[in-house]
């Protein structure tokens, strides 16, 4: 069984970035400026790495421009067992908000490092959990 608890070089103080906070950095988004912020102590799930990826050869990006882009020093946490059971159990409480698996994988890593999960979507200030979720753009009124 492989782990999800830190190792030496991991950041301690850092927060844990969703797919959709990464891709609002990239495209220049409102809350961009937050998720520049978070960046050097910055982790993110490898679930999350992939959505990413995926989401910019949508855009017709190649994958060396892809990989170009990406070199930010994020800490890429792979998605192991422990991550799988965590994410799996988060299913229950997050089912009503409509949260995927990559959102899960997201929640489950930032749990299981006491840190807070960066995101734009908004659904996940509806879940009842411990996890601290920031919204890197302002709710409105």
């Amino acid at each position: 069984m492989t782990s999800s608890f830190p190792s030496k070089n991991s950041r301690e103080n850092g927060t844990v970035l969703d797919a959709s906070a990464l891709l609002a950095l990239l495209q220049d988004e409102p809350g961009a400026s937050r998720v520049l912020e978070a960046l050097p102590d910055a982790l993110m799930c490898s679930v999350n790495l992939s959505e990413v990826v995926a989401k910019l050869a949508d855009l017709g990006m190649p994958e060396t421009d892809i990989r170009r882009a990406l070199t930010l020093g994020l800490e890429i946490i792979p998605f192991d067992e422990i991550l799988a059971y965590s994410a799996g159990i988060l299913r229950p409480t997050t089912r009503h908000a409509g949260l995927s698996l990559g959102d899960r994988a997201c929640l489950a890593l930032a749990k299981s490092r006491s840190l807070p999960a960066l995101t734009t979507d908004r659904s996940w200030t509806t879940l009842d959990t411990d996890i601290d979720i920031i919204l890197i753009r302002d709710l409105q009124p």
